[in-house]
């Protein structure tokens, strides 16, 4: 039975159609679309007419997807800025109407749930205990791992569209901006994760998944053309993001797109991005991340399975 999973994020679009074998999922057809569904979120928290075109063009192909492959069962998820915003439910009831696909709104926390199940059946984790950091658009979810066993989740408001359009005024941001910045993750950071408990460098590993950490992999691979299975399982070290970050805030947003592996649309959200990788590894005192090409997308597969 073919079934497809769709998730609509605050930056991102993305669909998965697949079956099932051998208890593993295999996937027919992977695609995701930029729609800055959060992007320029009125005073009123509402998502903008603009960025609700453009989303519904990107579910309307997805419907077209659905239609071609003879998917069975669909589940599709929205998430950060959906559930913030004053107008998310009409939103939803227009993607229903123009396109046929039925949309649910799912917490943080289950949005978490769902991220480490479909990273735990994409990479191998061979310390005792991980930490889990989704990355998105609209929020960042970190979730504690012991043996497979979630400990416990955290949903936070560090989401990359809305932080890059705080804090990055200018083409080329100015160190009082990056500092601005960097607080307030470090601040976010200390206040949300101190539930987490102190072990050992040895025994833990750090696990990043979605938009910022699979497009740094793909910068440092050099790829014109994006590849999950050269992505799912790269380590990002320490020195790479630092190197890749000094070069992103002395360039302007064109200049990014030069750079191979940096698709059009993340050109500004890759800054707060990879800063709170950063973060996140000073955090916990690791100096490598582990990416991994599955998350909530797979997740959510798995749960229609």
């Amino acid at each position: 039975m073919r079934i497809a999973s769709i998730d609509i994020g605050t930056n991102t679009f993305r669909i998965l159609v697949c079956y099932l074998k051998d208890k593993e999922i295999k996937k027919l057809y992977v695609d995701r679309v930029i729609t800055r569904l959060g992007g320029g979120f009125t005073r009123e928290g509402e998502i903008t007419e603009g960025a609700i075109k453009r989303s519904l063009s990107a579910l309307k192909k997805f419907a077209r997807i659905i239609k071609r492959y003879k998917v069975r069962k669909v589940r599709a998820v929205a998430t950060s800025v959906v559930r913030e915003s004053q107008n998310g439910s009409k939103f939803l009831e227009r993607v229903q109407k123009e396109t046929g696909i039925k949309t649910e709104v799912i917490s943080g926390e289950e949005e978490a749930q769902l991220t480490v199940n479909g990273v735990l059946k994409s990479v191998s984790i061979l310390t005792e205990y991980c930490v889990i950091f989704d990355i998105g658009g609209g929020s960042t979810e970190y979730i504690f791992v012991k043996k497979g066993q979630v400990l416990g989740l955290v949903s936070t408001n560090l989401g990359v569209v809305h932080l890059a359009e705080r804090y990055l005024k200018t083409d080329i941001p100015t160190r009082s901006d990056i500092k601005k910045l960097s607080d307030d993750i470090e601040n976010v950071l200390s206040l949300k994760l101190s539930w987490i408990p102190k072990v050992l460098s040895s025994k833990l590993t750090l696990v990043g998944t979605a938009g910022t950490p699979t497009t740094l992999a793909a910068i440092q691979l050099g790829l014109k053309k994006y590849n999950p299975d050269l992505i799912n399982g790269f380590i990002l070290k320490h020195h790479m993001l630092v190197s890749s970050f000094e070069t992103l805030i002395g360039i302007s947003p064109l200049k990014r797109l030069e750079i191979s592996g940096l698709e059009k649309g993340r050109e500004d959200v890759i800054i707060p991005g990879t800063l709170i990788m950063l973060k996140t590894m000073k955090r916990f005192s690791k100096k490598n991340i582990l990416v991994s090409d599955g998350g909530l997308l797979e997740g959510v597969a798995y749960s229609l399975l």
